[in-house]
């Protein structure tokens, strides 16, 4: 029985293909939530687009995810902003030492890097971040708005974990 070797080869250099789709992400991020401001102008304007399911309505959520920590006086702002560039200087350098095999988990990794760029720039600028996408059912449920940033994060952490689940043993063994 032959065994394979493992394909250690890094992304190296061609993780610069992985931080352009980061960068798509962050300019789309950055241009709907533009977009979306300056169209619904005041936070909680709310525009119903398939009732009873789905409206755009606009949102600053000034706390992490589903605003936690969002009435602590301002300095939550700075951690979150300093964690969000923290973790994203992380993944532009860990994106370079990635296996190039591992292509779902380096691009579940340039998704997040996207995302978190996109929710850092609005903290330094705003103090906040720009939500805008409302899923809910009447006036029963909502699910807390968010924005493509946290799309992405969440797809990207969901790749990641894909991953981990499915290709990273197989990955260490050289299994193809």
């Amino acid at each position: 029985m032959t065994q394979n070797t493992p394909n250690l080869e890094l992304n190296g250099k061609s993780a610069f293909g992985y931080y352009i789709i980061g960068l798509i992400v962050l300019i789309f991020d950055q241009m709907t939530k533009i977009g979306f401001q300056k169209w619904l102008v005041t936070e909680f304007s709310s525009v119903p687009v398939i009732e009873p399911f789905f409206n755009w309505t606009l949102a600053y959520n000034r706390g992490a995810a589903f605003s936690f920590l969002a009435n602590q006086g301002g300095w939550q702002k700075w951690f979150f902003a300093i964690l969000g560039t923290v973790v994203a200087v992380f993944i532009i350098r860990y994106l370079r030492q990635i296996p190039k095999s591992a292509k779902v988990l380096s691009l579940g990794l340039a998704l997040v890097l996207g995302g978190a760029v996109g929710n850092v720039i609005d903290r330094f600028l705003y103090g906040y971040v720009i939500d805008f996408i409302h899923i809910h059912w009447g006036d029963v449920w909502h699910y807390p708005v968010f924005n493509v940033a946290d799309m992405a994060i969440m797809g990207g952490m969901a790749l990641v974990v894909w991953d981990m689940l499915f290709f990273e043993s197989k990955r260490k063994n050289g299994v193809s």
